[in-house]
């Protein structure tokens, strides 16, 4: 049975900073794709950051590069993302998703559909 579970979520003025976490438990997969997605009100959800486990590889979307960063701890099956330099328009729902396939080089509005597991989702508010 596979399972996200995101946290770090919460109501932060600009300019600050939140981890965000996503612990997943994946045990038939020894690597896997682990992406971080955001959904504003009015908006498609869209992908923020993926780190690919098998390799390390990280990929970052252009509208948040340089402020955001994706890690992971692969003993704790946890990936972290770190995001600095908060404004009001990253104000959305994050959730955290997974690939057993591999990581998409480029982000597009098809992404999401790659994507198999899916958590809740942590709320971010920037004001």
């Amino acid at each position: 049975h596979v399972q996200l579970v995101e946290s770090g979520g919460e109501s932060v003025q600009a300019g600050g900073s939140l981890r965000l976490s996503c612990e997943i438990s994946l045990y038939i997969y020894s690597s896997y794709c682990m992406g971080w997605f955001r959904e504003a009100p009015g908006k498609e959800r869209a992908a923020v950051a993926a780190h690919y486990t098998g390799t390390a590889t990280k990929y970052v979307a252009d509208s948040v590069k340089g402020r955001f960063t994706i890690s992971a701890d692969n003993a704790k099956n946890t990936v972290y993302l770190q995001m600095n330099n908060l404004a009001p328009e990253d104000t959305a729902m994050y959730t955290c998703a997974a690939n057993p396939i591999g990581c998409p080089t480029v982000f597009t509005s098809t992404t999401p559909g790659r994507f198999t597991y899916w958590g809740q989702g942590t709320q971010v508010t920037v004001s």
